[in-house]
């Protein structure tokens, strides 16, 4: 959840600041189905902000997802996406995790129902995320791999699966060489930028918490490092976040 307090508890504080630094449309992505009311009501006062449905991997671990709930919260109209879901093994055991994997295959199957693309959190997952991505089809939706951290290896399964790559703050620090370099080769159609807030704050703001502004040091430095103008990296990015996020109608 953002950190409002410096705001005034205000989010409309938040979204202004994020407007002044040309950030002009966000998605707060569902990390539980209980925060999906609240999400539904900050999507409908503030409509440049788009909503996901979904049950984070690390989340209420081993509890059954209930599809019931989540089929309901993926026909809401301000619903755009499903997720943040997907595997993470960074602290467990795979063995122990089937759960996980049985939540993804959920996730994936409504996803198909509604016609609504993924997103993904993958992490030290690597091998089973893409083979459950292609055993239950995850292509006929397509989706972001979301804040990526993975090699080019990974990045060009995921984009033959119809999937883009999105990149966090984390491409910005220094001893992150692998994701700058799949930042660096990648085509810019298949590209997304985003904060993971409020985690992950990019230089020259790392350690804080994050806000929507931040997003455009983000794209700052993907123009630096790729050597094109950040306008373009800014217009490629909106229009891949539209072309991804169809459902949209705002």
């Amino acid at each position: 959840m953002l950190e409002l307090k410096p705001y005034e508890d205000d989010l409309g504080k938040v979204l202004a600041q994020a407007k002044e630094q040309g950030v002009n449309h966000l998605l707060s992505v569902a990390v539980t189905l209980e925060e999906h009311e609240k999400l539904v009501s900050i999507a409908k006062q503030f409509p440049q902000v788009f909503i996901s449905a979904g049950l984070h991997p690390t989340e209420n671990p081993e509890v059954a997802l209930d599809v019931k709930v989540l089929d309901a919260q993926a026909n809401h109209p301000s619903v755009v996406a499903i997720g943040e879901t997907g595997l993470d093994y960074y602290r467990n055991e795979k063995a122990m995790l089937q759960w996980q994997q049985e939540r993804f295959q959920q996730h994936i199957a409504c996803a198909r129902r509604f016609h609504k693309p993924l997103i993904i959190h993958t992490r030290a997952a690597k091998e089973d995320t893409l083979a459950l991505m292609r055993i239950e089809k995850a292509d006929e939706v397509g989706g972001v791999m979301h804040c990526f951290t993975e090699d080019w290896d990974m990045a060009k399964q995921a984009m033959d699966l119809n999937f883009y790559i999105s990149f966090s703050g984390i491409v910005t620090f220094k001893n992150a060489q692998q994701i700058q370099d799949v930042a660096r080769k990648m085509p810019l159609d298949k590209m997304l930028i985003e904060t993971d807030s409020p985690y992950l704050a990019p230089v020259p703001h790392r350690g804080k918490s994050n806000v929507p502004a931040y997003v455009a040091f983000v794209a700052q430095f993907i123009s630096e490092i790729r050597n094109e103008p950040l306008d373009k990296i800014a217009e490629q990015t909106t229009k891949n976040f539209f072309a991804l996020f169809r459902s949209t109608s705002k």
